[in-house]
């Protein structure tokens, strides 16, 4: 009686080293071709720091309309200084040994990661198959394209729209007596902890979508915590930075639980209508 309750939990297991070694290996290999195009990513990630992103854009045009509809303003404030002053750019340093090397290797590794996405959800699918009927399992093309597009559709969200909102409001605080000193390490490990977070945040529809057809979420039950759901990512995006930016990163945040709600309710297990007779 045991040893029947022991083996298919044992394949249990075996069936999931299986998957994860596929992963790894797979991994490795992407590791090694995003190797020769790390630096780039490595620059795109510096580019806040030039001083030159949408930001510095969008402050221009709103001095110019203030300028133009509140010239009083714009000469108290000395707007004209900012919009002329040239950008300051920041450099990122180091201080220990072989250090570049292995930021090389951290960013190598996500990219890689990233490049073989539709390997790992093709794997976690074949994991989780046997739990599916069989006209469940025919969607798994387009489970992992969405589950793929999603993820790099949040990483490029964060690094476009949030990564120079964040490094913007970081530099503000440089004064006359505090100059900002970007340690390579923690500004790329902070980038890459960021881009992982997005990439999941986006990855919520998906995963509401798959445990909705298991019946273990539905819309009832998202619906009514919308509350809560809007809470958690204020406080969420309240530890990154000012209140500008907190509204930049929840707004994100709970849109994917909106999504979510719709994508339980649409494509939902159905509950069954049990008929009881009537009994007078």
């Amino acid at each position: 009686m045991t040893e029947s309750k022991t083996i298919p939990f044992i394949e249990h297991l075996t069936e999931l080293r299986k998957r994860l070694i596929i992963i790894v290996v797979a991994v490795v290999i992407g590791m090694g071709v995003a190797w020769n195009f790390s630096g780039a990513i490595l620059e795109f990630v510096e580019r806040p720091l030039t001083g030159r992103t949408y930001l510095t854009e969008i402050k221009k045009l709103v001095y110019l309309q203030v300028k133009q509809h509140a010239p009083a303003l714009y000469r108290h404030y000395k707007l004209e200084q900012e919009i002329s002053a040239p950008p300051k750019k920041h450099l990122l340093n180091y201080s220990a040994p072989l250090e570049p090397f292995f930021i090389q290797c951290k960013i190598s590794m996500l990219a890689g990661f990233i490049l073989v996405l539709p390997v790992v959800f093709h794997q976690l699918w074949q994991f989780i198959a046997p739990g599916l009927t069989r006209k469940e399992r025919r969607l798994v093309v387009p489970f992992v394209t969405a589950a793929s597009l999603t993820f790099c559709l949040g990483a490029m969200f964060f690094l476009i729209v949030i990564w120079p909102v964040i490094i913007n409001f970081s530099l503000s605080y440089e004064a006359e007596g505090l100059q900002s000193w970007f340690n390579i390490s923690a500004y790329i490990n902070f980038c890459l902890r960021l881009i992982l977070v997005f990439g999941l945040i986006f990855e919520l529809p998906i995963l509401t979508l798959i445990l909705s057809r298991f019946g273990l979420v539905s819309y009832h039950i998202l619906a009514p915590k919308r509350k809560y759901a809007l809470l958690a990512s204020s406080i969420v995006s309240a530890f990154h930075a000012d209140l500008i930016t907190m509204f930049v990163i929840m707004i994100p945040m709970y849109l994917m639980y909106e999504i979510s709600i719709w994508v339980a309710l649409i494509f939902g297990k159905k509950k069954e209508l049990s008929l009881e007779p009537i009994t007078v």
